[in-house]
C-alpha cells in the first residue's frame, strides 16, 4: 500500500520502458479527449439532420449517461477479465464502433433510435476506458516515480482541443458530420490499439490474485459508498466537483450549439469556440501546478471558481464577439482545477483514501455526463442560453465549499527511484 493509501501493484516494467509507457498512456488519454469532443462542434448539424429539438438532444445524450455509467462499473471486471490490453483494446472499439452508428444513424438513416443507440455505446466504450487508462497512468506514475497524473489529464484536455479542430474544420470545409464521425473513429481505433504494445501489465501472480480474491457485495460495496459521502468534508469535495465538472460537460456538449443559435454565429464559427475552451482548459491545466504550489488548493479553486461564474455570466449575456470569447476563456479556467484538485483532496481527507477518491470521482463523472440532459431538459423551458445560468450558481456554490480541498498534512517529498529497486511504501 502506498502513501495516499492507494493498493500497489507489482509490475513488470524496465526503466528503459517507462518513457515509452508513458507515452503511450498519453496517447490513450489524448485519444478520450477525441472522442468526446466528436459530436460537440457538429450537434447543431446532427440536430438539423434529425429534425429534433434541444429537450429530445438533450434525451439522446443521456445515452452517454447511461453507458458511462454501466461502463464505470464494468471497467473493473473487464481488466480481471480480459487483462490491461485486452480491455483497453475492447473499449477503443466499442468507442469506434459508437461513433461510427452515431455517423451513419443521424446523417445517413434520420434515425433518433439510432443516434441514442450510438450514445449508448460511446457512453459505454468512453466510461470503462476512462476508468482503465486511468489506472495505467497511477501505475506508470509510479513507475516513473514522479507526478505524472496532471500532464496526462492535460493530455485527454489537448485531445479535445484537436477534436474540437477536426469539427471545426470539417464544418468550414463542407465535409458532411457522416464522414467525419466515421474518419474519427478510424483515427481512434488505428492509434489506440496501435498504442496498447507500449502498456506494462501487472505480474502475472498479481492477474491471478485480482481474480481469485475475496469480492466484497455489492450491496455492502454500495453502502460504504453512501457512508463515506455523508462525511462533511467530503461530501463539500463532491459539490465542488460537481459545479466544476457540470461546467465542462456542459461546455463539452452545448457550448457550440449555444453560439450558433444563441450569439448567431455560422457552424464553422460556432465549433470554433469549443476549441477555445479546450486550448484554455488545456493551459490553465498546465499553468496549474506551480500555481497551487504557490498559493495553495484552497486559493486555487476560489480563484479558478470565481473566474469560471465571471466567464458563464459574460457568455450568457453576450455582446460583442471578443467579449463572447473572453467568457469562453474565462468558463474554461473556472471548471479546469476542480477535478484534478478534487481528487487530491478527496485522498487527503481521511483513512482509505482510494475509496475516497474513488467517491468523489464518481460525483464527477456523473456531473460532467449527466449535465447536457439536464441542461437540455432545462433548455425546453427557458432557452438554451438561459439554462447555463445553472452553471454559474454551481459554480458560485463550488467557490464556497473550497474551503473543504484544505490540505491535512504536509506532503512528504518524492525521491526517484528506478522502478526495478523501488518498495512499496506503506
Amino acid at each position: 500500500m502506498n502513501v495516499h493509501g492507494q493498493t500497489t501493484t507489482k509490475l513488470t516494467s524496465h526503466p528503459a520502458g517507462v518513457s515509452s509507457w508513458r507515452n503511450a498512456v498519453m496517447v490513450l488519454f489524448a485519444l478520450g479527449g477525441i472522442a468526446l469532443s466528436t459530436w460537440g462542434p457538429r450537434l447543431l448539424s446532427i440536430r438539423d439532420a434529425l429534425g429534433i429539438g434541444d429537450g429530445i438532444v438533450g434525451l439522446a445524450l443521456a445515452g452517454v449517461t447511461i453507458g458511462s455509467i454501466t461502463g464505470v462499473a464494468l471497467a473493473s471486471y473487464s481488466l480481471a477479465r480480459f487483462g490491461h490490453r485486452g480491455a483497453i483494446g475492447g473499449a477503443v472499439v466499442l468507442i469506434a464502433v459508437g461513433i461510427t452508428i452515431l455517423g451513419a444513424g443521424a446523417g445517413l438513416a434520420s434515425s433518433v433510435p439510432a443516434t441514442v443507440v450510438a450514445f449508448l455505446v460511446i457512453g459505454l466504450g468512453v466510461g470503462s476506458f476512462d476508468v482503465m487508462i486511468n489506472v495505467q497512468g497511477a501505475a506508470v506514475e509510479k513507475a516513473a516515480g514522479k507526478t505524472l497524473m496532471p500532464l496526462l489529464h492535460a493530455a485527454w484536455s489537448a485531445g479535445a482541443v484537436v477534436g474540437s479542430g477536426i469539427g471545426a474544420g470539417a464544418a468550414a470545409l463542407g465535409v458532411d458530420f457522416v464522414w467525419q464521425f466515421i474518419g474519427e473513429a478510424a483515427l481512434i481505433a488505428l492509434v489506440g490499439l496501435g498504442a496498447l504494445r507500449w502498456l506494462q501489465l501487472p505480474a502475472p501472480e498479481e492477474a491471478a490474485a485480482s481474480t481469485s480474491g475475496e469480492v466484497t457485495p455489492w450491496w455492502e460495496r454500495l453502502r460504504l459508498s453512501v457512508r463515506r459521502l455523508l462525511d462533511p468534508r467530503l461530501l463539500l469535495i463532491g459539490i465542488v466537483m460537481l459545479g466544476a465538472e457540470l461546467g465542462e460537460g456542459t461546455a463539452n456538449s452545448w457550448l457550440s450549439l449555444s453560439a450558433s443559435d444563441g450569439h448567431g454565429q455560422t457552424e464553422t464559427v460556432a465549433a470554433l469556440f469549443f476549441t477555445v475552451f479546450a486550448i484554455s482548459e488545456t493551459l490553465a491545466r498546465i499553468a496549474g501546478g506551480p500555481v497551487v504550489d504557490r498559493i495553495g488548493r484552497v486559493a486555487t479553486i476560489r480563484l479558478t471558481t470565481g473566474i469560471g461564474v465571471v466567464g458563464v455570466v459574460v457568455f450568457v449575456l453576450g455582446g460583442p464577439l471578443w467579449l463572447v470569447l473572453l467568457g469562453v476563456v474565462l468558463w474554461a479556467v473556472g471548471v479546469s482545477m476542480g477535478f484534478p484538485l478534487g481528487m487530491s483532496a478527496a485522498a487527503d481527507s481521511g483513512p482509505n483514501a482510494a475509496a475516497r477518491v474513488s467517491a468523489v470521482a464518481s460525483i464527477g463523472y456523473l456531473a460532467n455526463l449527466a449535465g447536457p440532459p439536464v441542461i437540455g431538459g432545462l433548455s425546453e423551458a427557458v432557452g438554451l442560453l438561459s439554462s447555463f445560468w445553472l452553471v454559474a450558481a454551481l459554480l458560485a456554490v463550488a467557490f464556497l465549499a473550497a474551503g473543504s480541498f484544505a490540505t491535512r498534512s504536509k506532503p512528504q517529498p518524492v525521491t526517484t527511484v528506478p522502478a526495478s529497486r523501488r518498495p512499496d511504501r506503506e
